[in-house]
């Protein structure tokens, strides 16, 4: 039997340390990393399509060239060299700002963490999409934030759900600290802020007086290369901006930016600068050499039809095996599918069945921070090559159908019993 130890040092913790625990995900990936099992749970870009040898180059010259400077402490801010390329990953997304509007942050979750800090005391109201990232729900609730969920479709955020959401909290005389999206391939619902919502949020945003997060990992992987315009080009002294190179180069690498007024921007560095100092001097350079030397863009493109292979393979088995029973929503780009179970099942209760079946996928509730998302799940298609995607798509159809014929079989016994005498 396992010894249960009560943790000797829980009186000493602040508050908001005290309620913390384990993501879904970071949970899940002990598990879905065994061989024998088909995982659709992680969001992990297929790094193994890098030219590794040009990498390794890059790394190279770096310390050939700069390795003194590479080797040595930064500034907060970033280094002005990569804040210039980075410039030209956001013009590529039609994003014009200028390199000292930026500020480098150790992948787009930093970024998160530190506008947690900046602007949220206990209690404090954020709003977010339902489903929302779940890194961004974590960072929130590091910093006691109260998440609120907005409603989102086929077509992203739900502006007149928007405009319910501000009119209750007026009546509690309550206001948000700032809405939190991710309009382009949202993870985890996989859908895009259209057009004309990405106006109606920018008019209500104005209307009232809020601030918006504007979190866009994935926008650069959209299936035809198409890109709508960013809510930082349509109001950018009321939106941040967040970006990363973890989807379009390396995760590993631990770079991200935001883009800010300058009001914010003086505030992200002072934090930065407290959290650690710099950003790694090395991994910029990296950065920015790559970025200066190498075909990314091609890359970018590469990155954006393998995981649209992956993902019609996946939209494929679903359609196959489950399209009597679930639905699911169809992504433009970006890494996963967001799918809806049958009336009454439950993701969460149905994952060890999966995990038996030697299939993983991460339950809903992961993805709110008010316990909803009981018949949902986030399938990811990114790592997996094609046919791994549909084995385990059929493993996990075989799973829900099961359950289900489970359901309808008591279901049939409990309505025999109740018209028996």
């Amino acid at each position: 039997m396992t010894e249960v130890r009560l943790d000797p040092y829980q009186g000493r913790y602040a508050r908001r340390a005290r309620g913390m625990t384990a993501s879904e995900i970071r949970a899940l990936f002990a598990v879905a990393t065994r061989p024998e099992i088909v995982s659709l749970a992680g969001g992990m870009p297929y790094t193994a399509a890098l030219d590794r040898d040009a990498v390794a180059d890059v790394t190279t010259a770096v310390l050939r060239d700069s390795g003194p400077v590479a080797l040595q402490y930064g500034g907060g801010q970033g280094v002005a060299a990569l804040r210039e390329r980075l410039v030209d990953v956001m013009a590529a997304e039609h994003l014009e700002v200028a390199p000292d509007d930026l500020v480098v942050t150790n992948g787009g979750q930093q970024a998160l963490d530190l506008l947690s800090r900046l602007f949220c005391n206990p209690g404090d109201i954020v709003l977010a999409e339902g489903p929302a990232y779940v890194g961004a729900l974590g960072a929130f609730s590091s910093y006691q934030g109260h998440v609120i969920h907005v409603d989102m479709d086929a077509h992203g955020l739900i502006p007149e759900a928007l405009d319910e959401t501000m009119a209750a909290l007026q009546h509690a005389g309550r206001t948000a600290k700032f809405l939190y999206t991710v309009p382009n391939h949202q993870n985890p619902a996989g859908v895009s802020l259209s057009r004309a919502r990405r106006d109606a949020l920018i008019e209500r945003a104005e209307r009232y007086d809020l601030l918006l997060i504007e979190d866009n990992p994935y926008g650069l992987l959209d299936f035809k290369g198409e890109q709508l315009p960013c809510l930082h080009t349509m109001a950018p002294e009321r939106v941040v901006y967040l970006g990363t190179l973890s989807k379009i180069f390396s995760p590993g690498i631990r770079i991200g930016w935001a883009v800010a007024p300058a009001p914010i921007r003086a505030k992200l560095t002072l934090l930065k600068e407290t959290a650690d100092l710099s950003q790694s001097n090395l991994t910029q350079y990296v950065a920015e050499r790559w970025l200066a030397t190498q075909p990314w863009l091609e890359q970018v493109e590469e990155f954006r039809e393998l995981y649209r292979e992956r993902c019609d393979a996946m939209l494929d088995e679903l359609s196959r095996h489950l399209s009597d029973i679930c639905t699911w929503s169809v992504p433009t780009g970006g890494f996963f599918v967001w799918l809806r179970l049958p009336d009454g099942m439950d993701s969460k209760q149905l994952l060890p069945s999966a995990l038996q079946a030697r299939v993983a996928y991460v339950p809903g509730r992961a993805f709110y921070a008010d316990g909803s998302g009981d018949s949902e799940m986030r399938l990811s298609f990114c790592f997996p090559p094609s046919e791994q995607i549909r084995e385990g798509v059929r493993r996990l159809a075989r799973v829900i159908r099961d359950q289900a014929a489970l359901r309808a079989a008591m279901y049939d016994a409990t309505a025999q019993q109740e018209r028996t005498p």
